[in-house]
């Protein structure tokens, strides 16, 4: 629908486009994700002449960024997402904020309108000019950088601004706004053999002030150090970001810590490792919390230690000394060091003594018991620790897995073993419904492994649709569908906290099994209605090499292992609870 300005050149011409696609495959970039439109055609086509990069058609650009975002977290390379002006672009603000929140480093192309319609009833006209909105407000509050290119001089510079923004700490997403107009005009030929890289900007100029302020941290930190007998660790996202595994076990290892890890960051020590001491936060095991009481220091590396990974632990934390490595600063009280986390690590273990130390006992990560409080529906579901039990008899410890919001993802995350070759990524930047259907995708397209996605039935229907997506690509996912027929954490939130005086969250049973069956004839669809056949299911879809779609009951009214639910209900069946804590609020 938008019109024209400029003729396409000549054939033996290079416009923008072509050489924005060329820079894409430079950088190491092998897929882009998005919904085509009028003004973002041309970048589509670029990157199709390139024969390098594949370009993925999602059905909704919120799954275009998660796909991106999916495939950034699986392979730590920058994921690119494009969409077009208007409605297309304002859609991705939403997966734009996850990974601005949980640090992905993600270039975003975005399509604006020719320039000479700017301001004179441009359909679709987000400039800023004549009454319209400005896009670059938009999407500034979720971006490291956000830039409108105005001519190919000016983009020739934007672009490797861009990305080095996004890769750099605290990584995140850019964004970069294109006219159609601009995107079709002359680009000056890159010099063959000459191969152009993202300049970073130049570091700044570190004051002795700066320099004292982190000398006195990293020799705070090392004295803290030596004097603590019984270190907790709790690791996060960014060990996993920075391919830091191998330090981090080595601090454990040094240290004789105790390790525990983030919801968002299972994967990043081996869970079966005696050091392992659980999940810490909301979601957690209790052995994580009784570890730190223990604790003369507690370590954070690589997380910022956000209320979701702390819920519950903030009394015991503010009993000893944290010293935090991570790019930004911590939510609680402590020493913060800084800089590049995987550099930082490396020295804080060179300088501890190379001899390994025990680990002092502890429970392990034991699960919680669950109250049986709230009267449950009679027979045909299958549980929480059923099904997980299931998952993790098949899961391939070389697959990805992507854990979507709900109660079902509370209860893989207390409950599932990370694969030790493998990703366990759960997106608590923003909390998204529906995140992992794209980001499953984006991770299986970009490293070709079995990827397990597990999401209730409320975010299989805000973003399931991009099942179409996995069977047009033949992206190995298996889709694990947890359908209580509710939105059963807002029911369950209902019920404990409000008095139960409402049943808008809970729904009429569907049978989404059977639609999905319909809709892709050629998809491997089963329904599980016990945890046999779930596990006989997933395990014929790991030996395909195509997409798989698995259904089961679920009851709405099963407590997950979540702390507020938890603090509710003992203190229920407690009029006097020895609970230090108190109540634990989470939105």
């Amino acid at each position: 629908m938008t019109a024209m300005t400029r003729e396409m050149p000549e054939e033996d011409g290079v416009r923008l486009v072509d050489y924005l696609a060329a820079e894409l495959v430079r950088a190491g970039v092998t897929h882009m994700f998005g919904v085509g439109g009028a003004n973002i055609e041309d970048l589509y086509d670029a990157v199709h002449r390139t024969g390098t990069i594949r370009g993925v058609v999602a059905k909704h650009e919120f799954s275009a960024v998660t796909m991106a975002d999916g495939y950034a977290r699986a392979t730590r390379r920058l994921g690119v997402v494009a969409a077009t002006s208007g409605g297309g672009a304002m859609n991705l603000v939403p997966g734009l904020a996850e990974a601005h929140a949980s640090r992905v480093p993600l270039l975003a192309l975005v399509g604006q309108p020719p320039t000479a319609q700017e301001g004179r009833g441009a359909f679709q006209d987000s400039s800023g000019k004549a009454g319209s909105f400005d896009a670059r407000e938009v999407f500034t509050p979720v971006s490291r950088f956000c830039a409108r290119a105005e001519d190919a001089d000016s983009f020739a510079e934007l672009l490797p601004q861009a990305i080095a923004a996004a890769q750099a700490d605290p990584k995140g997403p850019a964004v970069l706004l294109l006219p159609k107009d601009l995107q079709q005009a002359q680009a000056t030929v890159p010099v063959p053999g000459v191969t152009s890289t993202p300049v970073v900007p130049p570091p700044t100029t570190t004051t002795t002030t700066t320099a004292s302020v982190k000398s006195d941290a990293r020799d705070a930190a090392s004295a803290a150090l030596r004097g603590a007998s019984r270190v907790l660790v709790i690791a996060g996202e960014g060990v996993a970001a920075s391919d830091a595994r191998e330090e981090l076990a080595e601090l454990a290892r040094r240290l004789g810590a105790w390790v525990a890890v983030t919801p968002d960051a299972k994967d990043v020590f081996d869970n079966r490792d005696p050091r392992f001491a659980g999940v810490a936060g909301v979601m957690g095991h209790a052995n994580v919390e009784d570890c730190l009481r223990r604790a003369d220091l507690c370590m954070l590396v690589g997380t910022r230690l956000p209320l979701l990974a702390r819920g519950g632990l903030d009394q015991a934390l503010a009993a000893i000394p944290v010293v935090c490595i991570d790019p930004e600063p911590p939510f609680v009280a402590g020493i913060a060091l800084g800089g590049n986390l995987r550099d930082t690590l490396r020295a804080v273990v060179g300088r501890l003594p190379s001899r390994p130390l025990p680990c002092p006992d502890h429970s392990g990560p034991l699960p919680t018991p669950l109250p049986t409080t709230l009267p449950q529906a009679p027979g045909g579901s299958v549980s929480y620790p059923e099904a997980v039990a299931a998952v993790e008899a098949a899961l391939p410890q070389d697959a990805h897995v992507f854990v979507d919001a709900g109660n079902a993802g509370a209860s893989a995350i207390h409950l599932l073993p990370a694969p030790r070759h493998g990703r366990f990524v759960v997106a608590v930047g923003m909390g998204g419904m529906g995140y992992t259907f794209g980001a499953g995708i984006g991770a299986a397209l970009a490293t070709g492994r079995r990827t397990y996605v597990l999401a209730g039935d409320g975010a299989f229907f805000m973003h399931g649709m991009e099942v179409h997506t996995a069977v047009e690509y033949a992206a190995p996912v298996t889709f694990v569908i947890f359908n209580n027929n509710a939105h059963a954490m807002c029911a369950l939130r209902e019920e404990l906290f409000q008095g139960g005086v409402r049943s808008d969250d809970l729904f009429a049973r569907s049978d989404i099994a059977a639609g999905v069956a319909a809709a892709f004839p050629t998809l491997e669809v089963s329904w599980a209605d016990d945890a046999a056949r779930l596990r006989q299911a997933l395990l014929r879809s790991n030996a395909s090499s195509r997409p798989a779609f698995i259904a089961l009951d679920c009851d709405a009214r099963e407590i997950p292992p979540f702390l507020p639910f938890l603090s509710v209900t003992e203190s229920t069946q407690h009029e006097e609870s020895s609970d230090e804590r108190g109540p634990v609020h989470v939105g």
